[in-house]
């Protein structure tokens, strides 16, 4: 007696795939957890929106989570363009590095992302950029480089245990006076900017992800 043919078993269906978000979502919207609402910008702040939009193609969130309040905004612009722009015995690119480098330090993902980029694109090396927010110990630095960095770590740190010996150790790298100054002012600030940006889940512009890439 023939047997009947087995009847086929329906396949089961494969979940449908969630659609995931990307990381970056939201971040050029949301910028930061605080709901604190925009001042109107004075002229002087406006002209710098407007020069910041025209030189990279947008405003950096840091500026725009600082324009609920002008004076503090109009502050943070002249102190962040005086030691990151002005002329020093530093090249943009050091000053950047040792952004990143305390920025890694203090975990700040703002800093560590916005910073990152300038890093990539002032080197023209994408790779040290990624290194420096990594783990600048790592990288193949000059001397100078090193003994720059591992002050400016030093001083996010442990910043009690400094003694003459660490401001003659940048002597010997070749540093003036001035520069550590400098170099000591750079760390200071973005301390500062660190623990703000990380105590409000500030959000880097979306765009510095995809910069400076090779």
């Amino acid at each position: 007696m023939a047997r009947k043919p087995a009847k086929s078993r329906p396949q089961a269906q494969k979940p449908a795939r969630k659609a995931t978000a990307n990381a970056a979502d939201g971040d050029d919207t949301v910028i930061t957890a605080l709901k604190l609402a925009d001042a109107r910008l004075t002229p002087a702040m406006q002209a710098y929106f407007d020069k910041c939009t025209e030189k990279l193609g947008f405003v950096p969130n840091v500026l725009k989570a600082y324009a609920f309040d002008m004076p503090k905004l109009e502050a943070f612009v002249a102190m962040y363009n005086d030691l990151m722009l002005a002329p020093s015995g530093l090249s943009k690119l050091e000053r950047e590095m040792i952004a990143v480098a305390v920025s890694a330090q203090n975990r700040c993902y703002y800093c560590l992302v916005a910073h990152g980029a300038a890093v990539r694109a002032l080197a023209d090396d994408p790779v040290l950029g990624e290194l420096m927010a990594m783990n600048y110990r790592a990288g193949r630095l000059s001397k100078r480089q090193r003994a720059m960095l591992d002050f400016a770590v030093k001083l996010t740190a442990t910043p009690f245990d400094f003694e003459e010996a660490d401001r003659e150790h940048l002597r010997r790298a070749g540093f003036s006076d001035r520069d550590i100054w400098d170099i000591s002012a750079i760390v200071g600030f973005f301390n500062m900017s660190n623990r703000v940006a990380s105590a409000t889940d500030m959000r880097p512009n979306s765009v510095y992800h995809g910069q400076a890439r090779g």
